[in-house]
């Protein structure tokens, strides 16, 4: 018998408060809770930090990802890291969807990659439903940005310190703006 993950599971469902998933979020949630305060409770070398992250993550994760304290999470589990990655400080990953990094993706302080929301239905506002994030190899997430669920960053792109992006950005797109939107083209071939 194949043994679906918690994140397959999560995904195209409401999870309502009552369900036995939302315990299970929420068990593993309290568990990573701790990891996370500690993390951020002193100065950390860099190995020490993705030590914590892979403790949090539960996946291995190279030495040449960079992550700036404090470093913010609400779950933790659903987080992949490619290579060649530098995260700013203050940055919040709300990951319960998954969000995955590609190689040499940079993102700037301050900013939020939220793969959840709750359910628009006033009786099950509690509940919540999830989409993943992917952020494709070599974009840029500027400084104070905000990533919605179900989001893909192509790669190369640059998403605009202050945008809000809630739909797909395309290969080689610069996007500015809440919500954003295409303001240019990058010419691979321009130096």
């Amino acid at each position: 018998m194949e043994v679906i993950s918690l994140e397959k599971r999560l995904l195209g469902k409401e999870i309502l408060p009552d369900s036995p998933l939302f315990k299970e979020v929420h068990m593993i949630k309290e568990n990573n809770e701790r990891l996370i305060m500690d993390l951020n409770t002193q100065y950390r070398k860099n190995s020490e930090m993705l030590k914590y992250l892979e403790k949090i993550t539960g996946h291995s994760i190279d030495a040449s990802v960079t992550v700036s304290q404090p470093f913010y999470t609400d779950f933790g589990r659903h987080i992949i890291f490619g290579k060649d990655i530098f995260i700013n400080k203050n940055v919040t990953f709300v990951d319960l969807g998954g969000i995955t990094l590609e190689d040499n993706v940079l993102i700037g302080p301050d900013s939020r990659l939220i793969t959840v929301n709750h359910l628009t239905d006033p009786q099950n506002r509690r509940g919540v439903a999830v989409a993943p994030i992917v952020i494709k190899r070599n974009a840029w997430i500027c400084a104070n940005v905000s990533i919605l669920p179900g989001v893909t960053i192509g790669e190369n792109a640059i998403v605009a310190a202050d945008a809000t992006v809630t739909r797909d950005v395309p290969k080689n797109a610069v996007v500015v703006g809440s919500p954003a939107k295409i303001v240019r083209m990058i010419d691979e071939n321009d130096e």
